[in-house]
């Protein structure tokens, strides 16, 4: 259990490495595509560098010499693409000249298709070759970032563009510029959140999160006259969407996306068919659209009528919806892909020309809350603590009865009745919200069904118990035990697979080691009762010969007399009441009777509370997404 929580430590390490360092080595296949370094800042414009060739026109196999000049410069990545369609793959290979401060990487399925730095140490010209392959495009442009210093660099300055002998014209306009890319067209400037609730309805998640924040995802809506301005923001370098819904299901939506193109954010109308992929309009509705794109945190704005009979498949604005808020990863050219997590939802039905309001809403559905809290409280406090009292507490309160019964045993009932109810609720929660059996869960309601009969078998079993000195009392025992303890731990490996799915996906990768330490918390209980247990009956050993030996001195009424006391009082059945004959040995004995009592009963209420600590946790967790 301990492994997704350690690759995503390796993998938080890594991240935050590699945005704090920036590449400092040069090995930056993580940045292939884009050609865009991770240092948490925008690109510059009208780049001092520039890139020079020693011919304009190239046959396949090929070489051409590149040069790579400017001021002192830390770092650089350079490319050829197809001039035609520069947001395609490397094309071709390099050859190093001076391999101190150049080295090749491979993008993609392209070998040495670029060459980086491999220090920080400054520099002012790098040559390098510059291999044609044989199905090189007709016209090929090079490309080069360039980083002056960590917050200062240039993305995609474009070099000369080299062709292929009698190669017809470009069908489109080739990239010869000077200038390198602009993230933003034109700025996009959220306005401030003190407008929210009193000019503007605005939907935040987190619910009253700063908008102008990294971790903020926010949706505004103004009107004006006849129309709405609309403003959305989020950290996503894919793209960011939001829908107007007559229900909470996808399907028969009036979409709204912004989209990371790689250097170009595209405003787009669209329409959401049941769960495919959204149908972007070739016609745009949307009027004054800007948007901007800054330290992985998209921005967009625009504005639409409040009514479009013109256009099919948008919806008048001054009627109510069900309003949803997502994002998710795109690529250079525009492709989205599904989101991974479970869009934000509004928990109602809203007007956004109507009054201002200022909401939340969430990313899980309200039955898969509720599913998930109903579990966590069956799983992580009734069932453990119903388990730990029968386990240990048989001796602390055989003499304790409660409504006729033992009171261990009316405890332990009641905890475990409670457990069934509250699994059985649960159970069916996600198939009244899904409609029926989810195939996109993966093991989680496979494991959950498992869970469920055993939880339904366990109490139906002991219904059949065994009287205490039967034969097969030893066998119910055995099959009682090993059927709770199965359920108990597919109960928590279910619980860890349904925390990180997208309905609920509790935060990552706190879910997992709060987990993580819920189960060594409860182990580290049955632990230390086992080893307090244990010392008890190693006690009782020592001082069975004494016992034999001062009963065999006793008459027979005080013998008879000091047995009662023992059968009433012992917490093992050993412990012994000495008569005032060993008024010494007695006294010293009787208190680790009380004592032995006293520390389980102190352990429980520990145990309680730090349980209690787990769920409310985890009941916090859920109330947040």
């Amino acid at each position: 259990m301990e492994l997704p929580g350690l690759a995503f430590a390796v993998w938080m390490f890594i991240c935050f490495y590699a945005t704090v360092d920036g590449y400092p080595n040069g090995k930056v296949r993580e940045a292939c595509s884009s050609m865009i370094p991770c240092h948490g800042s925008s690109p510059q414009l009208s780049p001092e560098h520039t890139i020079t060739v020693n011919g304009t026109e190239f046959k396949p196999g090929d070489s051409i010499e590149v040069h790579l000049s400017g001021p002192d410069f830390e770092g650089f990545f350079i490319q050829a693409r197809d001039a035609e369609h520069l947001d395609t793959p490397a094309v071709g290979a390099f050859m190093l000249v001076d391999r101190r401060h150049s080295q090749l990487l491979t993008c993609g399925r392209t070998k040495n298709s670029a060459v980086s730095h491999t220090t920080k140490v400054k520099k002012k010209y790098i040559k390098v070759y510059w291999v044609s392959p044989g199905d090189a495009p007709k016209h090929v442009q090079f490309l080069a970032t360039v980083v002056k210093k960590y917050k200062t660099f240039w993305v995609k300055i474009p070099g000369p563009i080299v062709s292929q002998p009698n190669a017809p014209s470009p069908t489109t306009p080739l990239h010869t510029t000077s200038e390198a890319i602009s993230t933003s067209h034109p700025v996009s400037y959220l306005t401030k959140r003190a407008s929210c609730g009193s000019m503007k309805f605005c939907i935040r998640n987190p619910s009253n999160c700063d908008p102008e924040s990294a971790s903020c995802f926010f949706l505004s809506f103004r009107q004006e006259k006849s129309s709405v301005f609309i403003e959305m923001s989020g950290p996503s370098e894919g793209y960011l969407a939001f829908a107007l819904s007559h229900d909470q299901w996808m399907g028969g939506d009036d979409a709204y996306l912004c989209i990371n193109g790689g250097h170009h954010v595209h405003v787009s109308t669209a329409r959401l068919e049941g769960r495919s992929p959204p149908v972007l309009d070739s016609e745009n509705a949307l009027e004054d659209v800007s948007w901007r794109l800054v330290d992985g945190v998209l921005q967009c704005s625009f504005r639409r009528s409040i009514r479009l009979p013109a256009y099919k498949g948008r919806f008048n604005l001054d009627a109510s919806y069900y309003i949803f808020l997502a994002d998710g990863e795109a690529n250079e050219g525009g492709l989205i892909y599904k989101h991974r997590r479970q869009p934000l939802i509004t928990n109602g039905i809203y007007n956004v020309t109507d009054f201002p309001r200022d909401i939340g809403g969430s990313r899980s559905p309200q039955l898969i809350k509720a599913h998930g809290a109903l579990m966590f409280v069956a799983w992580i406090t009734t069932v453990s603590i119903g388990v730990i009292v029968a386990r240990f507490f048989k001796p602390v309160w055989s003499h304790s009865f409660l409504f006729g019964k033992e009171m261990w045993f009316q405890v332990h009932r009641m905890l475990m009745l409670t457990t069934v109810m509250l699994t059985s609720i649960s159970f069916v929660l996600p198939f009244v919200y899904r409609g029926g059996w989810s195939q996109q869960a993966g093991f989680h309601p496979y494991l959950g069904c498992t869970v469920m009969a055993l939880t339904i078998f366990q109490p139906l079993m002991a219904g059949f118990r065994p009287s205490r000195h039967a034969p097969r009392r030893q066998l119910f025992n055995w099959f009682h035990w090993s059927t709770g303890t199965t359920a108990r731990i597919l109960a928590v490996v279910t619980m860890f697979l349904g925390m990180d799915l997208p309905a609920l996906d509790l935060p990552d990768p706190w879910d997992t080691y709060t987990m993580i330490g819920f189960v060594a918390w409860h182990v580290g209980i049955d632990v230390l009762l086992e080893i307090h247990s244990y010392c008890l009956i190693r006690k009782v050993e020592v001082i069975e010969d004494d016992r034999v030996q001062i009963l065999q001195s006793l008459t027979s009424a005080e013998a008879e007399a000091s047995q009662n006391f023992v059968n009433n009082y012992s917490e093992m059945g050993w412990f012994f009441l000495y008569t005032h004959k060993n008024t010494d040995i007695s006294m010293a004995f009787l208190p680790l009777l009380l004592q032995g009592r006293l520390f389980k009963q102190i352990v429980l209420t520990i145990y309680v509370c730090g349980n209690i600590v787990f769920l409310i946790a985890f009941l916090a967790a859920i109330n947040q997404i």
